[in-house]
């Protein structure tokens, strides 16, 4: 997705326990970590009681009572990932807990892997079985997408929730950025939580090669800087590995040709998915919210109303993507 990135492939077999990803839970810690070590006590105590502060309108209180503590006694990757966690939770809860009106300033996929050495060796029956797995979770994840359905109303997501994930970069509400005391002397600005965040989907569009406009892609290049340094790393280095695409088109098998295709319509549909969903929980949800909310709700974030918590204009970014995605469709040579 960066253009200007040297295209230098490495012929490294990967390894995703380097990059602390899990076979089973890809990008997600598996037995991750639920209390830090008891000198960040007074973060997890914060933590724990995060929705009731909030909404007895008293974080920003405890918050300033809070002592400052240093990272340096965080011990590897696992209690940095915790401790970032927190720390997210807390400082977008103390920003926006009094509304937009009044924001605060505070004081990665096996089958890719087995895909990827698959063309290193090269192996075409195991990249064609990589492949076919790569499709079937690409599925999983847009029927695991839909689960949001069920647990989540969009009345409640749109104006009581979707503010704690803006962020305080493209966002009008807080145009100068937010003044972090003691870290620097200017206001720093960040971006809110964001499925472009998402390494799988990085990794998805590196290996498949899917090429985005140069505005979409420099906003999901951008984005990479949200992500654990070790993800990051993942996603560069599959970006750095042979083409499959070249390697697919090259080989003159129709059966690998159809799998990538495959893998690239699963993807797209998901991406379409995805626009269903914020359509019913942005679009339309914005549209009912025009005629009044229930008392309990604290209201949406008007300055985003037409985009997303990442800042981004956020149906046309998203329509943008998934087209791109169905342009990556091969076709036989000759």
């Amino acid at each position: 997705m960066e253009p200007h990135r040297p295209n230098v492939k490495t012929a490294v077999p990967l390894s995703l326990e380097s990059y602390h990803i899990s076979e089973e839970y890809g990008f997600l810690l598996p037995d991750s970590l639920k209390e830090l070590p008891d000198h960040y006590r007074p973060w997890m105590e914060i933590a724990n009681k995060l929705p009731q502060l909030i909404d007895a309108h008293q974080l920003q209180a405890h918050v300033d009572k809070m002592p400052l503590l240093s990272c340096q006694f965080l011990k590897g990757h696992r209690e940095q990932r915790l401790a970032h966690l927190v720390l997210s939770f807390l400082t977008m809860g103390y920003v926006w807990q009094e509304g937009e009106a009044q924001p605060a300033e505070i004081p990665g996929n096996w089958a890719l892997v087995q895909a990827t050495n698959a063309i290193l060796q090269p192996n075409q029956e195991a990249l064609l079985q990589a492949l076919q797995r790569l499709r079937l979770s690409i599925q999983d994840i847009t029927k695991t997408l839909g689960q949001m359905h069920d647990y989540v109303d969009p009345d409640i997501f749109y104006a009581g929730i979707r503010i704690f994930l803006s962020g305080w970069k493209d966002n009008p509400a807080m145009p100068a950025g937010l003044m972090y005391e003691g870290v620097s002397q200017e206001p720093l600005k960040y971006s809110g939580g964001s499925a472009a965040q998402s390494t799988v989907l990085h990794a998805f569009d590196e290996f498949l090669g899917i090429r985005h406009s140069k505005e979409s892609g420099d906003f999901l290049y951008r984005m990479r800087d949200y992500m654990p340094p070790s993800h990051k790393a993942f996603i560069e280095d599959i970006h750095s590995a042979p083409s499959l695409r070249d390697y697919i088109l090259s080989s003159g098998q129709d059966h690998l040709l159809t799998a990538y295709n495959q893998c690239v319509q699963a993807l797209a549909e998901l991406r379409s998915y995805h626009i269903t969903m914020v359509t019913k929980y942005l679009i339309t949800a914005a549209a009912k919210a025009k005629h009044g909310k229930p008392n309990h709700l604290p209201g949406p974030p008007q300055a985003l109303k037409d985009r997303g918590t990442g800042g981004t204009a956020v149906m046309s970014f998203l329509k943008s993507v998934r087209d791109k995605t169905l342009e990556s469709i091969l076709h036989p040579r000759g």
